[in-house]
């Protein structure tokens, strides 16, 4: 299941069970549903997600502030205990990170290096 906020997911897992549940009733079985959690929904937060979009246009970055994505990522359990901020560096390619035609352009690590390095001096004197 994937969805934007935690109490989507519990509604969603909540009616997968009703639904087993009522299946199982009409069809006189027994219906056993495993529902866990893999990844928590990922949420920025929002004075650390400022601050990387600050630095992004300082660094001469083109910033563009996505809409909300689908996507999977691990990253959302540490930032459920630090705050932090997620963010994407672009590539000329069409394919999206994880995928098998993704194709890695080296010219933007310079601009990873210098958005974190210009994160750590601003979140350094706060």
């Amino acid at each position: 299941m994937r969805y934007f906020d935690t109490a989507t997911g519990e509604l969603i897992a909540d009616r997968m069970r009703q639904i087993c549940a009522g299946i199982a009733t009409a069809q006189e079985c027994e219906i056993e549903i495993r529902i866990w959690n893999v990844f928590d929904v990922l949420l920025n937060d929002p004075e650390r997600a400022a601050d990387m979009l600050s630095c992004a246009a300082e660094i001469g970055g083109a910033v563009e502030k996505t809409t909300l994505q689908m996507g999977s990522e691990d990253f959302a359990d540490m930032l459920r205990i630090v705050p932090g901020a997620y963010c994407t560096l672009g590539h000329p390619g069409v394919a999206q990170l994880h995928n098998p035609g993704f194709i890695f352009d080296d010219a933007i690590l310079p601009v990873g290096a210098s958005l974190y390095a210009r994160l750590v001096e601003v979140r350094g004197a706060a």
